[in-house]
Parts: structure tokens; C-alpha cells; sequence
């Protein structure tokens, strides 16, 4: 495959379709054109500042028209994206720049609620090495809301509007993904423009898409995140597809948004399709037309309970197509295969030019009808976590990449999720996994959501408690539910201890943060 840098998905949409509609938000709409002629004034920018093809430029900003203009102005220029998470505070700002070798950084002001430019200011005065730092303001006229700061919009004014973008090598990084960082510090996945060429093109074949009938897709992934950022952004764009964004998850809005803007394609972590489901029969919108309008709905991010599929199904007229993957894997790995029947609780079969196997600890393949661990080899596997060898090489061998993810395979190929390997609880000897227990808790007609964890104890080693939030009115009893699961579930597995709770710890990706849990 020729060397093709990542912004070249932007550039072949913009010369094929300037006029078309790119970016919506609220009642912003940009084009394409207009898109590519503000990325190029943002890479003319960088280059003015004297960032070199290799380095790395960060990046903090919510779903807003400037992210894309950035990230793509960024690569435009040869430089590495390093989109950081809206929610960390200035320490671990400071972390990410100073582990990336950050030389630049664009970070939006936020608001009162999520002061996003505060925390990234005070992270930048912290980092060594960062030379440039951007305030990206919601009014482009609007002075920083920190004195002395630069506003990304002044300083990119007297900039011209056209750029010749730089050519890259296959290997060059395009983008480093930071991993969640459950154990020790967050690692950087360094995604090449290749990894993320590809992964963003098989879209056009996971989903049937057709450039002349282009999708309008919903972006309520956070863009800082691998999902959003390749199967909405990077694919939508490349397609020729119209973007409408929401800064934030809010189902009631999303919901309003879809009918409004004649959405085609969503895509959702989960929980995000539990909001939609529990919002669609207060935000006065009519079903029907948003199933008539709907072509995919696409899952990913963490396993979708069976009954969020039925239910999803029976209320909006459309199959969810789910699928797996991981940052590391740029991120789509596998998915559910477009036109055939969909097998509930799948995460499909590897897309094209992908391969995937199950393994035991010590790499050997698992054997035939048994749980291992999922392994994915092919143009989506990323280069390797940024200056860390030894964590490579560990989780990369003879090109198969190690997921951390504990899965099974049918005999037509078709994978499903067994859970995390560090969430399988074991209990007596025996092994639990979560995910089942959770499936069955969401058949009783009064639970709403589930997570099933480990907790210490002294015969068994752990004990099984489910966190639960009922549905509203709800009069079930912790002891109530303990009794029902001992009736449908072995002995080893059925939670011994049950809390209810309001609400569930969730990351800014809509995961459900389990460690937070006790």
C-alpha cells in the first residue's frame, strides 16, 4: 500500500465534495472545504512555531468542530495526534505531555462544571518540553480565559488557508492512544498512519456504505477515544458523511438530535443504549421515524447485555451490529457481518485483512471448544506503547497482539466475550465471570443495570456482589433478588451479596468503571 498520511481521508472527501456539509453543531455547519481550509491554517500554524514532521502535538477538547479541525491540521503538518482525555486533572495532564514528549498542545477552555482549560494550563506549566500552548475558546473572538494564553483563533488568523501536506512513511505514528491505565500508569499506544488508514476504510465494507448516499452520523463517542475517532470521525469523513456532534452523552438530547438531523448511523458504547431505551418514551420524539431514518447502529466499547439488544430491537426497528476492539487495535478488530442474521451476544467474526485466535497464558493456542484469550494479528495492530520495549513485548508476539480478553468461538467462526481476564472472579477454585451473572440479572423485569464484581473473603478467596440500579418504583429487596439468582444460577456463581445503588461510576467513555467498586 502506498504511503498515504491519515489526513488524506479529509483531503479526498474535500476534493470530491467541498460544498457537501462536514461538521454540524447545534446551528453550525461547516463543509468540507471549509473543515480542510481550517486544518491546513492549523498545520500552517504548527509549522510557523517550528514543529517538525515526528513530534508530537496534544490535544484536549470535547466533541466540538474544533477537535477534527486540530487533529487533522496536526497530522497534516507530519506531526503525532495525542488526544488526551477531557477529564484528567493538571498531574495527570502534566503525565500524559510529559510521556508523549508533547512539543505543543491545543486544549479547550471547558466550562464552570468541567474546567478543562484549567487543568490543562496548570498540567502544561508542569511539563518540560512543552513549548506551545493553545486556548481553543467557544467564541473565536473571545480573549483566553486565562491571562496570557493564547487563543488558538488568533493565532491561527493570519494564517493561509492552503498547506502542502506532508508525506509520511507507513510506519510513521499517525496517533498515540493512552490505554485506561487500570494497572500501573497509562501506556501510549502508537497507532501508524497505516493502522489507522485501514481500519477507518473497512468501515465502508463493515457497513455497506455508498459515498453517493452518504450517512449522517450522531457523534456521541467522546473523539479523544479510538471508537469515535475511527468509526465516526475518521470513517465518517473518508466517506463523505455529515457529522453531527454532541459535546456531551445526554440521551434526551441525542434522542432529539437523531429526529432533527435525520441520523443514519449511530454509534454507542453500552450504556448509551440503556439511556436511549430509558429516555425514548419522555423526549416526545416518534420512534418510527427515527427507526426510518436509522440504517446501523453499531456497539462496541464493553459487551451489550442481550437484553439491551431485544429491547433496542423491539423499540426502534433496527439491529445493533456489535463488535470488539481495543485501542491497540486502532480500534475495530472484529464485527458483526453486514446482511446476515445477527447472533445475539456476538462481537462477529475478525473484518477483512484481520486474523484472530484464541491462547492460553503461554501463547499457545487454546484448545478446540475452550475459553482463551483473544489474540488479533493484522494492518489495524499497533506499532507498540510508546517508549516502553518491555510492556511491547509482552503483549506483542510474532505480530499477534494480546487483547486481555477472555473469549469463545462457534464452529462458524463467530466470536463471543467471556469478560476481562483481570475481572474473572474466582470463587472456591471455580472461575465467574461477570458478564454472565450480569446478562442474568437484566432478565428480571426489576433491575436496570448490573456489575458483578470480587470481593475479599476469607474461605473462598472472593465472594460474588452485585452492584444494582433498579427501575423506578421498584420495591425489590437485596435479599429478594440473592433468592431469585439462587434459583437460576450453579451455587459457586449466584451473588451471595446484592447493593442498591442510584447511579453507577462510569468512565468518560460510558464503561462502567468496576474498580471503583467495593
Amino acid at each position: 500500500m502506498a504511503s498515504r498520511n491519515l489526513a488524506s481521508l479529509l483531503e479526498h472527501s474535500t476534493a470530491r465534495h467541498p460544498e457537501r456539509t462536514a461538521l454540524v453543531l447545534g446551528d453550525t455547519r461547516l463543509s468540507y472545504a471549509q473543515v480542510d481550509d481550517a486544518a491546513n491554517q492549523v498545520a500552517n500554524l504548527l509549522a510557523s512555531r517550528g514543529i517538525q514532521p515526528g513530534d508530537k502535538v496534544a490535544l484536549s477538547c470535547a466533541n466540538l468542530p474544533w477537535f477534527t479541525i486540530v487533529y487533522f491540521g496536526i497530522l497534516k503538518a507530519g506531526a503525532t495526534v495525542v488526544p488526551l482525555n477531557i477529564l484528567l486533572k493538571g498531574g495527570e495532564v502534566a503525565y500524559h505531555l510529559g510521556d508523549s514528549d508533547a512539543k505543543a498542545y491545543f486544549c479547550f477552555q471547558g466550562t464552570p462544571e468541567l474546567p478543562i482549560g484549567q487543568e490543562g494550563y496548570a498540567g502544561f506549566g508542569d511539563a518540560e518540553g512543552c513549548e506551545h500552548f493553545f486556548m481553543i475558546t467557544v467564541d473565536p473572538a473571545a480573549e483566553s480565559p486565562i491571562e496570557g494564553t493564547e487563543t488558538l483563533a488568533r493565532a491561527m488568523a493570519a494564517q493561509p488557508p492552503t498547506f502542502e501536506t506532508v508525506d509520511v512513511d507507513d510506519d510513521d505514528t499517525a496517533v498515540i492512544l493512552y490505554t485506561s491505565g487500570t494497572t500501573g500508569q497509562p501506556k501510549g499506544a502508537e497507532l501508524r498512519h497505516r493502522n489507522m488508514v485501514s481500519n477507518a476504510e473497512v468501515c465502508r465494507e463493515l457497513f455497506n456504505a455508498d459515498e453517493e448516499r452518504p450517512d449522517t452520523f450522531l457523534c456521541v463517542l467522546p473523539l479523544f477515544h479510538s471508537f469515535g475517532q475511527t468509526v465516526i470521525q475518521n470513517a465518517g469523513l473518508g466517506l463523505g458523511g455529515t457529522i453531527v456532534m454532541l459535546p456531551r452523552f445526554d440521551a434526551d438530547a441525542a434522542l432529539k438530535t437523531m429526529a432533527r438531523e435525520k441520523v443514519t448511523f449511530f454509534a454507542g458504547v453500552p450504556t448509551m443504549y440503556w439511556g436511549l431505551l430509558g429516555a425514548l418514551d419522555e423526549a416526545g420524539v416518534d420512534p418510527q421515524q427515527l427507526a426510518a431514518n436509522l440504517r446501523v447502529a453499531a456497539a462496541g466499547g464493553s459487551a451489550l447485555p442481550v437484553e439491551v439488544h431485544k429491547e433496542f430491537e423491539r423499540r426502534f426497528g433496527v439491529t445493533i451490529l456489535e463488535g470488539y476492539g481495543l485501542s491497540e487495535t486502532s480500534p475495530v478488530a472484529s464485527f458483526a457481518p453486514w446482511g446476515e442474521d445477527v447472533r445475539v451476544g456476538s462481537i462477529g467474526t475478525p473484518i477483512p485483512g484481520v486474523e484472530m485466535k484464541l491462547i492460553d497464558d503461554d501463547w499457545s493456542d487454546s484448545a478446540e471448544g475452550e475459553v482463551g484469550e483473544i489474540a488479533i494479528k493484522g494492518p489495524n495492530v499497533m506499532k507498540g506503547y510508546y517508549k516502553r520495549p518491555d510492556a511491547t513485548a509482552e503483549a506483542i508476539r510474532d505480530d499477534w497482539f494480546r487483547s486481555g480478553d477472555l473469549g469463545r468461538r462457534d464452529e462458524d467462526g463467530y466470536y463471543y466475550i467471556v469478560d476481562r481476564s483481570k475481572d474473572m472472579i474466582i470463587r472456591g477454585g471455580f472461575n465467574v465471570y461477570p458478564r454472565e451473572i450480569e446478562e442474568t440479572l437484566l432478565q428480571h423485569p426489576d433491575v436496570s443495570l448490573a456489575a458483578v464484581i470480587g470481593v475479599p473473603h476469607e474461605s473462598h478467596g472472593e465472594e460474588i456482589k452485585a452492584v444494582v440500579i433498579r427501575n423506578p418504583g421498584s420495591t425489590l429487596t437485596e435479599d429478594g433478588l440473592v433468592a431469585w439468582c439462587k434459583e437460576r444460577m450453579a451455587a459457586y456463581k449466584y451473588p451471595r451479596i446484592v447493593e442498591f445503588r442510584e447511579t453507577l461510576p462510569m468512565t468518560a467513555t460510558g464503561k462502567i468503571l468496576k474498580r471503583e467498586l467495593s
